[in-house]
This record gives structure tokens, sequence and C-alpha cells, in this order.
């Protein structure tokens, strides 16, 4: 009887967590949007922009956003570790898609990458984030162009919460808005998809 109860204890008392991938080709900004959360919401914790490297694999971190804890992946985006994504769609909440929207000669590349992730049967239900990234920069598209890009996606998110929002991840500019908006969409999807417990 002791053990159950101390089971159910330990259970209550485990924090939720809710694992979010952030996907995108290689040069989008994942790892400077992975840092700039960890600056926002893990006091300051993070790499200098001028530091960061291009991810080959994956990095993980942990934030809070509100009482929403999140367990980051960062994972590469160049086009041999693609393959790799599908491996992590199971047991994630949410997905990130960061778009460079600079680069206006791999938009139809981004575009097939994110559809593919979609339209994966194992992501079906979760919500996804897209950032149009780089909007601090003069030659970048508009969000609106990007949004009408990706409209042809949008038939397969009819029934999950998605959004495009545009940031800049360098800047730091608008990464608390989607975070927050992560959070709210990872609550109301609890059901579909339970949160884990550490």
């Amino acid at each position: 009887m002791y053990h159950l109860m101390k089971g159910i204890y330990m259970q209550a008392t485990k924090k939720e967590e809710y694992s979010v991938l952030i996907l995108g080709l290689d040069n989008a900004g994942k790892t400077t949007l992975l840092e700039q959360l960890k600056r926002i919401y893990n006091e300051g914790r993070s790499v200098p922009a001028d530091k960061i490297v291009p991810t080959v694999g994956q990095n993980m971190s942990h934030v809070t956003v509100g009482k929403m804890h999140m367990k980051l992946w960062d994972v590469g985006g160049q086009e041999n570790l693609r393959s790799l994504w599908r491996a992590y769609y199971s047991d994630c909440h949410a997905i990130v898609f960061v778009v460079d929207s600079t680069d206006r000669a791999r938009i139809e590349e981004c575009r097939n990458s994110l559809q593919a992730v979609v339209t994966d049967d194992t992501t079906e239900g979760i919500p996804v984030l897209m950032l149009a990234n780089k909007q601090d920069r003069d030659d970048s598209m508009e969000v609106e162009d990007i949004k009408e890009i990706f409209n042809k996606i949008a038939e397969h998110l009819s029934a999950r919460d998605s959004r495009v929002l545009p940031i800049s991840a360098l800047k730091g500019t608008g990464v608390r808005e989607a975070a927050e908006w992560l959070a709210i969409r990872l609550a109301r999807n609890k059901q579909y998809r339970p949160p884990n417990r550490r």
C-alpha cells in the first residue's frame, strides 16, 4: 500500500513537460532562435550570437514559459540530416518550422520540406508554428508573401493549430510572442497529446 501511494504521489509531483521540435533548412536561424529563447526564459544563460555554429545533429535545452515546461530540440537542417527529423515526430508535442525570409532561392525547397513534415501521419494533430525569420533584414520577403507560398500546405493543417509569425531570432523581435503562442496551443492540445512527466 505504501509503495502504491508513494508512486501516485511521485506521479502527481512530477512536472509536466512538452517536447517542441525546431526544424527548418540549414542557416534558417534555428539555433539562434533556441539561444534567444534561453536568453529570454533562462535568465540570460545562452551562447552569444557571434559564437553560434551550425547544428550538426541536435541541440537540446529546457525553457519555462509561464508555467509551461518545454524541452526544445533544435535538429540540424542540412539536406543529409532531414531524414532524421522523422525519428522525433512521435515524441513531440509541437513543431516550430523556421524559414529564412532572405533565402528566395530555396523557398520552394523549404515549402517542400515543411509539406513532408505536416503530411507525415506521426505529426497529425500537433500544433505547427512557422516563423518567418530574419525580418530585421532589408532583403527579407514580406510575411504576407511567405504566407502566400505556404498556403498550399494549409489544407493539411486544417485539423490543428497553425500560424505564421514574423521574427528576428538575432534581435529577439517576436520571439516572446512565438513562445507564448506555443504555450497556449500546447495546453489546448493536452488531451490529444499528453505531456511527459519529469
